[in-house]
């Protein structure tokens, strides 16, 4: 994940994804990351994953697909840290996709994250 300011890189991270896979997110419940243009629309400071920044999921494209396939698009899509209680983690987070469609970081990135980047920031997620 890369943060950018005035166009440029300020920070890079290494993410845990959606476990459901590489393919595009379709509907709630797949477990898988969405793909497209959004922003973050709130914070939670007392998350059950240290802290998450909402992401604007799902978007009138999202909506679209998934009301065309019959099911429901889901909406809990967040950038976030380890589980509370879980921060010893760390890096090793990383050795496998885990989350249902979020975007993880360890702790201390989240920390960051958060002091970085208000509500209202574009959010572009691409393969």
């Amino acid at each position: 994940m890369e943060l950018l300011a005035g166009g440029k890189v300020i920070r890079t991270y290494k993410v845990a994804l959606g476990r459901g896979g590489l393919a595009p997110k379709e509907r709630e419940g797949d477990a898988r990351t969405p793909e497209g243009r959004y922003m973050i629309d709130s914070r939670n400071a007392a998350s059950s994953y240290h802290k998450a920044l909402h992401i604007s999921y799902p978007n009138p494209e999202d909506r679209h697909r998934a009301a065309s396939l019959g099911v429901a698009p889901g909406g809990a899509v967040m950038i976030h840290g380890l589980p509370n209680g879980k921060g010893w983690l760390g890096p090793a987070h990383r050795l496998d996709d885990w989350t249902l469609g979020c975007i993880a970081v360890t702790d201390q990135e989240i920390d960051e994250i958060w002091n970085l980047v208000p509500v209202g920031t574009p959010v572009e997620i691409r393969p």
